[in-house]
């Protein structure tokens, strides 16, 4: 059975604070109140996660950024066809259009959590700022977990 809300955390372990989308998954698991949600973990999105958003009523992408002024954005994100679109890994709105291409339906609700990043050096852990941000981060998702309500998260938007 589908569990009606999916999370996928991407980004690379190995470097720095693109570890965060993992690191915030890896958090969730550890928590026991999360009979209804699904997590994903990977590297990059690719075109074989769009069949993961079948059957979900939320979706939350988290991920680290240098493209965010905020330290921590929380958006509602559609479909889109970007610069990714034809490359090997996807951004989040990318991924959505594929699930609309293949399967003619809108995508469900989807969320994009992007914490603002600083260092990507190989080997290297979290920033002291991302640390930071981390916990500001875990707070906030449990929070949204606790309502997994369309409505709710979309009053939680921040940029």
């Amino acid at each position: 059975m589908t569990k009606p809300v999916l999370i996928l955390g991407f980004g690379n372990p190995s470097r720095g604070d693109d570890a965060v989308g993992p690191l915030l998954t890896e958090f969730l698991a550890q928590q026991s109140a999360l009979s209804g949600v699904e997590l994903i973990t990977d590297f990059q999105l690719q075109i074989e996660h769009a069949l993961d958003l079948q059957n979900r009523q939320l979706v939350l992408f988290m991920d680290a950024s240098v493209n965010t002024v905020a330290e921590l954005c929380f958006q509602r994100i559609r479909p889109a066809k970007d610069s990714s679109y034809s490359s090997h890994a996807l951004s989040p709105v990318a991924l959505l259009d594929v699930y609309h291409t293949i399967t003619g339906q809108q995508p469900p609700p989807s969320f994009l959590l992007t914490l603002k990043a600083e260092q990507f050096e190989l080997g290297s852990g979290l920033s002291a700022a991302m640390q930071n941000r981390f916990q500001t981060a875990c707070e906030f998702v449990t929070q949204l977990l606790g309502q997994p309500q369309l409505q709710v998260w979309q009053q939680r938007a921040i940029h």
